[in-house]
């Protein structure tokens, strides 16, 4: 990757971060920190990885996005408003009346693949539509993002279960490890100890990369298998790039002022006038 390709990546992902904060903002509380944390990610599947085509989002030959913790729909909302599958000012709409932007992905909405939320089931699915794709022989992939916190769910580990089992290796699953989740910390509410490891005994070829480095990012989702679907580990902060919401330990889902979001919007936006 060169310097350029690499610099271009930075500003998508801060673009994105932009887009899910305007979105969170014009409804007053959102799901930020676990937003912001996937943001490098998606930049880089959006915009150097996956195939899609905004104008036909039902492809038959597309690469599919399944975000399994669907509160990090802002992030994904802005992606998709970014690369054309909704008019950005859609955003403005989140969790509105008869919006198509409620809180966790949605598949009425175009670019949504999978209804997604109640954790832990966006994983079965994930895998689901993976093996449909590969008994149609469909040459595309499936790239599933799941919490680290919903790695509780034991519904998650079934999937992993039956990924390796079918040798899906079209399934790409990444695990966002911000070390947070709901009610705190991963270690005080339940330790997930090595979770490379985890993927390993469970049959995936897993890597593990920090989910700022848009390099290592591409090169970790570009990996590819004979026969075992790949596990991508992000060692990841919640609430990356804005350095309030990174410092807050109630960075979940916050409800702040819209002062505030302001100051995190100018502070993301200096970044990307620095960047050129």
């Amino acid at each position: 990757m060169t310097l350029e390709e690499k610099k271009e990546l930075q500003k998508f992902a801060l673009q994105i971060r932009i887009a899910t904060i305007e979105c969170i903002k014009s409804r007053g509380f959102g799901h930020v920190g676990g937003s912001l944390s996937i943001a490098d990610t998606l930049a880089v599947l959006y915009k150097r990885i996956m195939n899609y085509d905004p104008k036909d989002p039902g492809l038959e030959t597309r690469d599919k996005l399944v975000c399994s913790k669907g509160h990090a729909g802002p992030a994904v909302y802005g992606t998709l408003a970014l690369c054309g599958f909704i008019p950005y000012e859609q955003l403005y709409t989140l969790n509105q009346p008869a919006t198509k932007l409620p809180s966790h992905c949605d598949r009425t909405l175009p670019g949504i693949d999978c209804t997604t939320g109640s954790l832990g089931q966006g994983t079965s699915q994930a895998v689901g539509i993976a093996l449909g794709d590969k008994l149609q022989g469909r040459d595309c992939r499936t790239f599933l993002i799941t919490g680290d916190g919903e790695l509780n769910e034991g519904q998650c580990w079934e999937a992993a279960m039956f990924a390796a089992g079918k040798k899906l290796n079209n399934l790409v699953w990444i695990a966002d490890w911000n070390k947070r989740q709901l009610d705190g910390s991963l270690e005080e509410i339940l330790p997930q100890f090595d979770l490379a490891e985890k993927f390993k005994a469970f049959g995936f070829d897993t890597v593990t990369v920090a989910g700022d480095d848009v390099e290592g990012l591409y090169e970790a989702l570009s990996r590819r298998s004979e026969d075992k679907p790949i596990a991508v580990v992000l060692d990841s902060v919640k609430g990356r790039g804005v350095k309030a919401v990174e410092e807050s330990a109630g960075n979940h889902s916050m409800n702040v002022a819209p002062e505030v979001f302001d100051e995190w919007l100018k502070e993301l936006r200096d970044k990307l006038a620095e960047m050129g």
